[in-house]
């Protein structure tokens, strides 16, 4: 077994709880990363808006991911759902 199937092993288990955690408290993780991105901004005097609201936007997709494991709405397409803005770049 090689080094990188060793740690996919160890590392299952709490990819599973993360995946968990997110799915019963997806709206506290969405709404805890929107705070530290105000809070973040507000330090920063707006200099980083535009990386700061990336790396949110990025973030809230990787929580969804994981929330959505397995379900139909995780289908791992790059198109955004009808009701969602477009991505900024």
């Amino acid at each position: 077994m090689g080094l990188l199937d060793n740690l996919k092993a160890k590392l299952a288990p709490a990819k599973d709880k993360v995946s968990d955690f997110a799915q019963r408290h997806e709206e506290q993780v969405q709404h805890g990363l929107d705070k530290a991105a105000k809070v973040v901004d507000e330090r920063t005097k707006g200099r980083y808006s535009d990386k700061i609201q990336t790396g949110t936007g990025k973030a809230k997709g990787a929580m969804d991911r994981l929330a959505h494991k397995g379900d139909d709405t995780a289908t791992g397409s790059s198109t955004p759902p009808p009701d969602s803005p477009p991505p900024t770049t």
